[in-house]
């Protein structure tokens, strides 16, 4: 079974960094691709970062060049580092793991992952 959670989530200024973490902390899961989404109080969720077994990464155009994702597969750990962070990056973010292994073109899309933690909320001032 498959257990995310999340940490990192902070209140940081404009240009400031924050690191999320995420840890799978149920047994050898299998997890073939996981990823990072985003959603605001009346929009809909979206796919911001993910990254497959393959170590593919996609990333949403609204954050390339600024988020990085990476897997420490040793310690079960997904992690997002956010750089250059701006108020549109507000929101609370969701950790995702699939047991598949996704495309880069699909890593983005919700509806293919299989777990979701409980978030961490990220807020973003001017």
């Amino acid at each position: 079974q498959v257990q995310l959670v999340e940490s990192g989530g902070d209140s940081v200024q404009a240009g400031g960094s924050l690191r999320l973490s995420c840890v799978d902390s149920g047994p050898a899961s299998g997890t073939q691709s996981m990823g990072w989404f985003r959603q605001v109080v009346g929009k809909e969720r979206e796919g911001v970062a993910g990254i497959n077994a393959f170590g593919d990464t996609a990333y949403s155009d609204s954050v390339k060049g600024r988020f990085t994702i990476s897997q420490d597969n040793g310690k079960n750990t997904l992690t997002l580092q956010m750089d250059n962070e701006r108020p549109e990056d507000n929101g609370m973010y969701f950790c995702a793991a699939g047991t598949r292994i996704q495309l880069q073109a699909r890593l983005l899309d919700g509806q293919d992952y299989n777990y979701w933690g409980q978030g961490t909320p990220v807020t973003v001032s001017s």
